[in-house]
């Protein structure tokens, strides 16, 4: 498992200073959070959905 986080992790700096122009950079950066963004979105309706199956008990 810890050789698979190693061959998947990038440096986002060194992406950013080699970037060939601002479209590149605005797409590496959306594409980093884009995840994030996505887990706190399930998260919240997973916890909305639980919150409103607790009140109709």
């Amino acid at each position: 498992m810890y050789n698979l986080l190693l061959v998947q992790s990038v440096n986002i700096d060194e992406k950013l200073k080699n970037a060939p122009d601002s479209g590149y950079q605005i797409g590496v950066v959306i594409g980093w959070l884009l995840p994030f963004v996505l887990f706190v979105g399930i998260a919240y309706y997973m916890y909305y959905k639980a919150k409103n199956k607790k009140d109709f008990d």
